[in-house]
């Protein structure tokens, strides 16, 4: 498996940690969080990114993106989706900007296309115009040839961040193939390392079902994937250069067979997730780091999204990625759906993307109080 030099991203292998299915309430003294609607009326948000100056960008899966000023106004950015594959759980996904994009105005986004007779999932690379009015592929693609089930849809991933050194992590699915995981000559069911100038790309980790969320701990470099089970065990994994996560779906007979475990211990050098879910699965997505002194309490959490659990859970995790505690927030329980996308800005708000669909999702600000 090659790893691209000058890319890599140190990261700590440790023992696996299953957590219990029952999250407790928020532990005593924990802020009290405020909750605003910055941007309603949507349709399956995928992701949101936050500029220097402050404007969101965000997504919808059918396709289409939107910016939300500084100044609260909400207008539609053109772009041209005339390729988009959109079917099932996949469409138009992960969004980031590039780390340079002061300068540059240059996004990414990850999406299924199609040229009317195949399809597959890409890595585009767009500027966007000064007034946010305009979107304009600059690298079309920056990165192909990654497979999706063009049937259904299903395990399409697919999660775009940058690591600190400034390479571009993307997380994709598995296609529902079984031997996908598990081949390195796929590009699904993997975590890929890629150069965002030239495209260059390889396969950093494998083993993986779907990948829904990525997370880069503060001060580390340290990267977390988070990943949706079957009915048993949503995951977060400590992502290590060449490490197999331990997916292996390959029936006997050629078929996806979804019983097996998201970690097999059989699999020789399988590594351990960091937490799991347990049987009571809660469909995990979007995963960050809460960051700052303003969070009291909070400051250091991995905070993942919840779809099908319909919440934001909490990680506490250590030093060395043991976990030491887990509970849901509780202003964000129930109320309002499905949660796809868990961000911090770079203005220190946490925004959270719904994915409830018939236009109903929204963008939300989460501040401490």
């Amino acid at each position: 498996m090659r790893i691209l030099p000058g890319l890599i991203v140190a990261a700590l292998l440790m023992a696996g940690c299953t957590a219990s299915s029952e999250e407790p309430a928020a532990p005593s003294g924990a802020p009290t969080l405020e909750v605003a609607v910055v941007a309603d009326g949507l349709d399956h948000v995928w992701d949101v990114a936050q500029a220097p100056d402050g404007t969101l960008l965000v997504d919808e899966r059918a396709g289409g993106f939107t910016a939300v000023l500084p100044d609260g106004t909400v207008q539609e950015v053109q772009a041209d989706f005339g390729d988009l594959f959109a079917r099932g759980e996949t469409g138009l996904m992960g969004l980031v900007l590039d780390p340079g994009f002061a300068g540059t105005r240059r996004f990414y986004s990850c999406q299924g296309v199609t040229d009317g007779s195949s399809a597959s999932i890409e890595v585009i690379g767009w500027t966007v115009s000064d007034d946010w009015r305009t979107a304009t592929r600059v690298a079309d693609p920056l990165i192909g040839a990654i497979p999706v089930n063009e049937g259904s849809g299903q395990h399409g991933g697919c999660r775009l961040r940058f690591t600190p050194d400034g390479a571009l992590l993307i997380g994709t699915g598995d296609n529902t193939v079984g031997s996908n995981p598990q081949g390195r000559a796929s590009r699904a069911g993997k975590v890929l390392l890629a150069d965002p100038a030239t495209g260059e790309v390889a396969v950093w980790t494998y083993g993986h079902r779907n990948v829904q969320g990525l997370a880069v701990r503060p001060g580390t470099g340290e990267i977390f994937s988070v990943e949706q089970g079957t009915y048993r065990d949503d995951e977060v994994n400590l992502l290590r250069a060449g490490g197999n996560y331990g997916y292996d779906p390959q029936g006997a007979d050629g078929s996806y067979d979804q019983s097996v475990p998201m970690t097999d211990p059989e699999i020789p050098g399988a590594i351990p997730a960091v937490w799991s879910s347990g049987g009571q699965t809660i469909a995990t997505s979007g995963g960050t780091f809460l960051d700052g002194e303003r969070w009291g309490s909070y400051d250091g959490l991995l905070l993942l999204g919840a779809l099908k659990g319909q919440g934001v859970l909490a990680l506490r995790l250590d030093d060395d990625g043991v976990l030491q505690e887990q509970f849901r927030l509780p202003e964000l329980e129930g109320t309002y759906g499905r949660i796809r996308t868990v961000q911090q800005g770079t203005d220190g708000a946490l925004y959270v993307t719904t994915d409830n669909g018939s236009n109903q999702d929204r963008v939300l600000r989460v501040t401490p109080r």
